[in-house]
């Protein structure tokens, strides 16, 4: 029988068994032909390892190309990067030629410019008072009465002494005079005479002593009414109806009556630090401020100084009065009195954030030419935020902000714009 057409490996066994014929070779069977057919299969098919491996080959290569040309282009990116890191960028500022005098602001403590406590002389039971805190009095007016009765018989009992004393002294006057004139008749003895004329005088003594110890014992009746020393407030009471009061002073407790404070002017004291001693003037009119009254501005005058600098503090003590009849300020309310610095001769002004402390001393780093420069200044008086500089700059210095510790002369440096003063 013969294969129908389009029969699967047809084709080649028709050429093959051709093939042998051609060759003189005896025909071949179905068997063979089919091996044949397979072994012709498997070279074909084992090609394609061969070209998978080939495009596998093909792709690492790119791979490997494409990750070299990355790693080239971090590492010039990375020394580009290094390059412009060697050069540090900082901000600079000029100094500026100190014109107006510059302020000084201290705190001060505030006191009433009369300040006393109120004691008793004498001692009794309160038997009224008049004024409490906070209560404005004149000089005079009666803040309290002290109730004695001892003190007030002890009185009584002077006031019979002395009348005691100037009937005896009448009697003696009367009986010297006698005396007197009897003696010159020779009526009575010398002897009586000198007698009644030294009892006269006794009694004019004993009549002393009784005026003295009246007037005395009068004093500490006066005592009993306790009166305003000066024009003021009443800042503290310390007593009430019925108190047992002692007479005593600062060294006896609870003695204190009241506490009076005369404020229509006060007393600033403002510890000023001995640099700035020689920028201040007695009579100078100088503005003070406090927390109290942050939109307002007092006017104080420096009326005098201690004329000594404190060993501890170094400070020199200032007063300055502040004229206070609104009585807005009070004793012990914290201000600030503003001082006026004048300015030193050639001095500039520096902010503090440039200094460098170095071994050698003072250092600022100056930029010249794209390098730093370590110079040496000489510095006055201390702002806080800025500082006096006397000598080793000019106007047109580009001065570095903030300098790391690190800085070294010769450092290249790039200002950055848009951050120099």
């Amino acid at each position: 029988m013969q294969q129908q057409d389009g029969m699967p490996g047809q084709g080649t066994r028709d050429a093959r068994e051709s093939e042998l014929s051609t060759e003189g070779h005896h025909p071949v069977s179905d068997t063979e032909v089919r091996e044949m057919v397979a072994a012709d299969r498997q070279r074909k098919f084992a090609r394609w390892p061969l070209l998978g491996g080939g495009l596998l080959m093909l792709v690492l290569l790119a791979a490997i190309a494409i990750e070299l040309h990355s790693r080239g282009v971090a590492e010039e990116r990375l020394a580009a990067s290094t390059t412009r890191s060697a050069v540090l960028d900082v901000a600079v500022t000029r100094p500026k030629q100190q014109v107006h005098p510059l302020p000084l602001v201290l705190p001060a403590d505030t006191q009433a410019y009369i300040d006393t406590p109120i004691y008793a002389r004498t001692d009794g039971y309160i038997k009224k008072w008049y004024t409490d805190i906070g209560a404005q009095v004149h000089k005079g007016e009666v803040l309290a009465v002290i109730e004695e009765p001892e003190l007030d018989q002890q009185v009584d009992q002077a006031r019979s002494n002395l009348a005691t004393a100037q009937a005896n002294l009448y009697i003696a006057r009367i009986t010297a005079e006698r005396y007197t004139k009897l003696v010159v008749k020779n009526a009575v003895s010398k002897q009586g005479t000198d007698q009644a004329v030294s009892n006269l005088k006794a009694q004019i003594s004993n009549l002393a002593a009784a005026k003295a110890n009246l007037r005395r014992l009068e004093q500490l009746q006066s005592y009993e009414t306790i009166y305003a020393p000066f024009s003021g407030v009443i800042t503290q009471r310390n007593i009430d109806i019925g108190s047992l009061i002692q007479a005593g002073n600062s060294n006896t407790p609870g003695s204190q009556l009241f506490h009076l404070d005369a404020i229509n002017e006060l007393r600033l004291y403002v510890p000023l630090p001995e640099v700035y001693v020689s920028a201040i003037h007695i009579g100078e009119q100088v503005p003070v401020t406090s927390d109290a009254y942050p939109n307002e501005l007092f006017h104080g005058t420096i009326v005098r100084t201690s004329d000594s600098i404190n060993l501890t503090t170094r400070t020199l003590n200032v007063e300055v009065d502040v004229n206070n009849r609104d009585h807005k300020l009070l004793p012990g309310q914290y201000a600030f009195v503003h001082f006026g610095i004048p300015a030193a001769k050639g001095a500039m002004l520096l902010p503090s954030n440039t200094l460098l402390f170095r071994t050698h001393g003072l250092r600022v780093g100056v930029v010249k030419d794209g390098r730093v420069q370590l110079v040496p200044i000489k510095i006055g008086r201390d702002y806080g935020a800025q500082v006096e500089v006397i000598s080793g700059l000019s106007p047109s210095d580009q001065v570095i902000l903030n300098p790391s510790d690190s800085l070294a002369q010769g450092e290249r440096v790039r200002i950055v714009k848009g951050f120099a003063e």
